[in-house]
Parts: C-alpha cells; structure tokens; sequence
C-alpha cells in the first residue's frame, strides 16, 4: 500500500472520531511489520484528560491483535487547515512499538518522518 493510500485510509477512519468539543476529527492507521492495517479515531471526553487520541487508538488495536512492532504509524486531520502532527504521548507510545515511519497528512499532501526526527530522545525501559 502506497503512501499517498494510508493517508487516504486516515482520512477515512477520521469520518468515525467522535469530537463534539473539539471538532478537530482525528483518523490514524497503524500498520504492523507483517503489513496489516489497523484504523483508529479520536474519542473526546467531558473529561478531558480522558479523551483518546487517532494514533493511540489504532496502535491499541494492533497490540490488542498481538502486535509488538510497528512499520509504519499514517495520520490525518480532516477538520486541519495545516499538518497535524501526532502529540508528544503518541510520540512516546511510537516508540514503545518501534514505529519506523510516520506519514502526516497535510494540506500539500503528505509528509513523510521517521519517528526519530519526531522524537530525538524517546526513551524505552527494555
């Protein structure tokens, strides 16, 4: 699956956030190093800090399934007049799975980032 179709299958997945504070629909595939696809959305909260982000929802999926490694983390935000980019706790949660590529939608298209540009001191326990 090429780039340019993770992103459109981001774009996809965002339709589902559920974001009635916001507005900001949030929609992130993670792909797992034997290539299957995991979609997730963002999940808003009254309580705030309980909300779910696109990214942490669809690496939840993968590891639910029994993935420990992941290739490659696709995000879009449909509601975004500029690139949405994964927050700091994805970032982190990035690296705990060992995601090689990060894929940003962006109104000029897409960007492609390895999570060690996103992330330069990520750090892991094992």
């Amino acid at each position: 699956m090429t780039d340019a179709e993770l992103v459109a299958e981001a774009r996809t997945a965002a339709q589902h956030a559920y974001a009635p504070f916001s507005r900001f629909r949030v929609g992130a595939v993670a792909v797992a190093a034997d290539g299957t696809r995991y979609t997730g959305a963002n999940v808003e909260n009254s309580a705030y800090g309980s909300g779910i982000c696109a990214e942490g929802s669809a690496i939840t999926r993968a590891v639910s399934a029994g993935v420990r490694s992941i290739d490659t983390i696709a995000v879009a935000c449909i509601d975004a007049t500029e690139a949405g980019y994964p927050c700091g706790n994805c970032r982190q949660l990035m690296v705990e799975f060992d995601v090689k590529r990060v894929v940003v939608d962006a109104p000029d298209g897409y960007r492609v980032h390895t999570l060690a540009e996103l992330i330069p001191f990520g750090f892991k326990l094992r």
